[in-house]
């Protein structure tokens, strides 16, 4: 690499680059991410940082052969750094990530994109173009799904493994006679997002239409960035206060009993929202100081109002062959009332993490043509 240069301090390399810019890494930082340190196979790292001292310096610094080559001082070691990774590896910058999708939000009147269940299937193209559409939007609709049980899950299992939940791997949206799930009722759903009262809700839901012949039971999503941005600029302190202050959310029945204590709002380092947990029907008794209780309940009302407000609120009737796809720490999903006496309504649905989603992002992008 032309015009590189570096200059040896005290406690840290300065790297000057051709473009101007100026790295500084510390030695104890090489040290531990010398390349030799790795597994050839695995590629884990098999070096005990206890075995040098704290505060290692070199002997001596060259360049060879695009390498940048230290012979570290008080032991027979020497490491050699490939130029080109110390460039992505700056201390201080994040190296490009192909699962970190720009999040975009979106108000009632957004178009939801839609995709096709036969090319998703059979090419990793159109595997990442849906992948990328429900990263940036969070809600994605598949036309064209089988007309049968499996179908959406098999699509799911396109990105990666289902999350399995007290629920079992897979569930059937239907109306029942002993329902433990207000899902499975024909009842009218508020907007919420499943499962806040797990430890890790699950990442994204999968909703496969197989049958909607009742009268009522339309689809409703709001995008809960959307709100919650809304809501800061609106008011900063209710703001302040779902993302500091933790509520109680609990599922349980015969089978299970899960409960966590869990802001509504959960943000990422860069200051914007990593999650949302909201679902005003499994929440439990809030036990937070009553000093709280006026202040907190205004904040959650303000946020439960404008999950009302057809300006966020997107419905849509979903049909036989369609799949709804969504991530559920972050779009709000609901359902209207329905009547079972008029027809038949059945949705086959399943999850899979944010995990198993953002690395199968990641080999899509290793295996794209150059």
């Amino acid at each position: 690499m032309s015009s590189f240069v570096f200059t040896v301090g005290a406690d840290a390399l300065a790297l000057r680059w051709p473009d101007g810019s100026v790295s500084t890494c510390p030695y104890v930082w090489l040290r531990d991410n010398c390349p030799s340190v790795l597994h050839p196979q695995t590629r884990e790292r098999m070096f005990d940082l206890l075995s040098i001292p704290p505060d290692p310096r070199p002997r001596h610094v060259a360049l060879a052969d695009g390498l940048l080559v230290v012979t570290w001082a008080g032991e027979e070691h020497v490491s050699r750094f490939p130029l080109d990774w110390l460039a992505r590896h700056r201390p201080g910058t994040r190296p490009a990530d192909p699962a970190d999708i720009p999040r975009v939000p979106w108000k009632g009147d957004f178009r939801i994109p839609r995709h096709d269940a036969a090319a998703i299937l059979s090419d990793d193209g159109a595997l990442a173009a849906w992948m990328a559409d429900l990263a940036r939007s969070g809600l994605a609709i598949v036309g064209g799904v089988a007309d049968e049980v499996g179908a959406g899950s098999a699509l799911a299992e396109r990105i990666g493994f289902l999350r399995r939940t007290n629920f079992g791997i897979t569930f059937e949206v239907v109306s029942r006679p002993d329902p433990n799930n207000l899902a499975y009722t024909a009842e009218h759903l508020p907007l919420h997002t499943d499962l806040p009262n797990q430890e890790i809700p699950p990442g994204f839901q999968f909703l496969h239409c197989l049958a909607n012949a009742a009268e009522g039971g339309e689809s409703m999503f709001a995008d809960g960035i959307a709100i919650a941005e809304d809501l800061r600029a609106a008011d900063p302190e209710a703001f302040r206060l779902l993302c500091t202050v933790p509520i109680p959310f609990r599922f349980h029945d015969a089978e299970a009993d899960i409960a966590v204590h869990r802001p509504v709002l959960t943000p990422d380092d860069a200051g914007g929202i990593r999650e949302i947990r909201y679902n005003a029907h499994i929440a439990g008794t809030f036990d937070m100081p009553a000093q709280l209780m006026a202040d907190y309940y205004r904040a959650y009302r303000a946020f439960m109002t404008r999950t009302r407000q057809d300006r966020f609120v997107l419905s849509l009737r979903l049909a036989p062959g369609d799949m709804v796809a969504f991530d559920n720490r972050r779009t709000l999903h609901g359902r209207g009332r329905f009547h079972p006496n008029t027809g038949f309504r059945h949705l086959h649905g399943c999850y899979v993490d944010r995990g198993e989603f953002e690395s199968r992002l990641r080999l899509l992008a290793r295996h794209r043509p150059a």
